[in-house]
């Protein structure tokens, strides 16, 4: 049997890693005492696999993960296990039973969806008008470093547009990523390409990141991964 669920990342554990969160997830998974699907091999593993990685220091609304039990069994006896056992920060939203036929997450989950929240900024007018110059612009260029060296990458191709919404108590920016077969870019690397660029002088150490969604997208339509769940 194989099952669909989706989960959250909140702010208890912003900070882990998603090796560490997958890790959480599948010590639950045993203590729930789930008849859990392992791979074969010298080091079998559980048959867990997630749509998207997320990076350390954002939480998340909406994860997606498919699991693989050996036996069938009830979706809600699934949910009454398992969700006594998830630490805090992980929350199970939902969850379904998915066929063998069914894509991959990593294979369909094109598009993720991020607020970013500043909670004191100068700057809004600068601000504001950067952000208009960039969801009319062609492009903009990044660096980005890692240990293997240096790539450029253009900003637009992965991001097209970005919200802006002032508060009382802050600002909110808000917009999609595309995840590709060759890649994407972290919503920390939007925040220092547009900080760079405009000149910005962001706080960008004191920024909130929250991804809100991951999505299918198929020209203007865009589905959950719940919608393609497969035939039985």
């Amino acid at each position: 049997m194989k099952i669909r669920a989706e989960i959250s990342k909140g702010d208890e554990i912003r900070y882990i890693s998603h090796l560490d969160y997958s890790r959480a997830i599948e010590r639950a998974l045993r203590r729930a005492q789930l008849p859990l699907a392992y791979s074969e091999g010298f080091n079998p593993h559980v048959k867990l696999s997630f749509a998207s990685a997320l990076a350390v220091g954002i939480t998340s609304q909406s994860e997606f993960m498919d699991l693989e039990l050996t036996k069938t069994m009830n979706i809600d006896t699934i949910k009454s296990c398992l969700e006594p056992q998830l630490p805090a920060g992980i929350n199970l939203i939902r969850c379904q039973q998915i066929y063998n036929n069914a894509a991959k997450l990593m294979a369909v989950v094109n598009l993720a969806c991020y607020k970013v929240f500043f909670s004191e900024l100068s700057g809004h007018e600068q601000l504001e008008k950067s952000i208009h110059k960039f969801n009319f612009s062609d492009n903009l260029l990044f660096v980005r470093e890692n240990p293997k060296g240096k790539k450029q990458i253009d900003v637009k191709e992965y991001v097209q547009e970005i919200c802006c919404n002032f508060y009382p108590y802050g600002l909110e920016l808000s917009f999609d990523t595309k995840i590709t077969p060759s890649g994407s870019i972290k919503p920390g690397e939007v925040l220092q390409a547009l900080d760079h660029h405009y000149d910005l002088n962001l706080p960008l150490d004191d920024a909130l990141i929250c991804r809100t969604g991951l999505f299918i997208e198929k020209g203007t339509k865009r589905m959950s991964p719940f919608d393609l769940i497969g035939e039985k």
